[in-house]
């Protein structure tokens, strides 16, 4: 007997997608063969352990060690790594990720060095909420508030001054690149290990889109299920001295049983990541967002840094970003609040995030980013009505099927 209460939240839940135009940063669309995968029967299995080193506490994982170790070997060769690079597929998700290379790289007390949420640092790079502060002594660097750009000199005289064990590099909301190298640079003069989370911008460095970290940094950290446009999990990378360290502290030590359905799908993913038109793919989000961008500004918007170099900007509203995120939503455009630079308030900041990831993966290009930004504008500043609006922006997201 089908639930089909269930089923019917199902069905609205995907009609809702494919109605809405999905602006957020971290989110996107998987492809059918990975949502075949996360669904399949793999997800029956238990096998805590590693099948690098022979070691699972159930039987019956012969084909699941083999699939484990394939998306090893395929995450190695995404990012191009050597044999001094070791890689954990197993982490759940981002933040737990990051707090295991916390538990392995650092004694509880030990000052981390990690941007702040308003210069769009994540929660886990050290935000007052969350574990990481309350287990490490936490040290927070920001952004230049006239530029919005990060200032390298001032990360380094904190650095200096505060003696960090583990400097995070990476962001969860900054429109420009950021430069592992100097990072590097710094972590070095003051004896610390260099973390990079490159959650938001994985895609980007496979493809050859934005400078790598893995030159310059000890551990590395990627979520899977945002520009690479695979499950939702975590890979942490390390080198080849610390792999015993990360690999305890993600099992036994922060985790139990691996998600096997989603390591599968993680393979699956860096096979797609290997194919022309992912590139070509990653190419047209950073096109999409820059002509997004110079839209928003001709209408008016102030834009944090001025523009972007990746997939996301940041519109500075000077308001209540938690108004303009529901007038948005109300149309069927989604755009999270945000902090920007001198934001206090984490829970209503006075600015917008917005991506292109999820809307690129659905087909849009330049044309429709200027009619999306053109949608913003009458929302936001000319107050229009949402009905007619609504119906547009469902129009224009019909033309472009998610599941086809």
């Amino acid at each position: 007997m089908k639930d089909r209460i269930l089923n019917n939240l199902i069905k609205k839940e995907i009609n809702r997608q494919q109605k809405t135009i999905n602006l957020i940063a971290s989110e996107n669309f998987v492809s059918p063969e990975i949502l075949k995968i996360v669904g399949s029967p793999l997800m029956n299995k238990y096998s805590e352990g590693y099948a690098t080193k022979n070691r699972r506490y159930y039987p019956g994982n012969q084909y699941y060690d083999k699939i484990e170790n394939l998306t090893i070997k395929r995450a190695k060769e995404a990012f191009k790594l050597g044999k001094n690079w070791h890689v954990n597929v197993q982490s759940y998700s981002g933040s737990p990720a990051n707090l295991e290379i916390y538990f392995a790289l650092m004694n509880f007390g030990d000052v981390l060095m990690g941007m702040a949420l308003a210069s769009g640092g994540h929660l886990t790079h050290g935000h007052k909420v969350n574990f990481s502060s309350a287990a490490y002594k936490v040290i927070q660097y920001g952004v230049d508030e006239k530029t919005g750009l990060i200032d390298y000199k001032e990360v380094e005289r904190l650095a200096k001054k505060y003696k960090p064990k583990v400097i995070v590099s990476g962001a969860t909301a900054y429109p420009r690149k950021i430069n592992f190298k100097k990072f590097s640079e710094i972590a070095k003069k003051v004896n610390a290990y260099h973390v990079a989370d490159i959650s938001h911008i994985a895609g980007l460095i496979v493809t050859g889109l934005h400078q790598s970290p893995f030159l310059y940094s000890d551990a590395v950290m990627t979520t899977t299920h945002k520009i690479l446009r695979g499950p939702r999990a975590a890979i942490i990378f390390c080198k080849k001295e610390l792999a015993s360290k990360i690999d305890k502290a993600v099992f036994p030590g922060m985790q139990g049983g691996p998600h096997n359905n989603t390591i599968a799908a993680i393979a699956e993913m860096f096979f797609e990541t290997k194919q022309l038109k992912f590139k070509k793919y990653q190419k047209q989000i950073i096109k999409n967002a820059q002509v997004l961008a110079e839209s928003l500004k001709k209408l008016g918007f102030n834009l944090v840094t001025g523009g972007t170099d990746n997939h996301l900007m940041l519109i500075n509203l000077n308001s209540d970003g938690l108004v303009a995120e529901k007038k948005l939503e109300k149309v069927g455009i989604l755009a999270n609040r945000n902090s920007v630079p001198g934001d206090t308030k984490p829970f209503r900041p006075s600015g917008l995030r917005i991506g292109t990831p999820a809307i690129t993966t659905m087909g849009m290009k330049e044309k429709e980013m200027c009619q999306i930004a053109e949608w913003i504008y009458r929302i936001l500043v000319k107050n229009e009505s949402q009905n007619k609006i609504k119906k547009e922006v469902e129009k224009l997201c019909l033309r472009f099927p998610l599941l086809n």
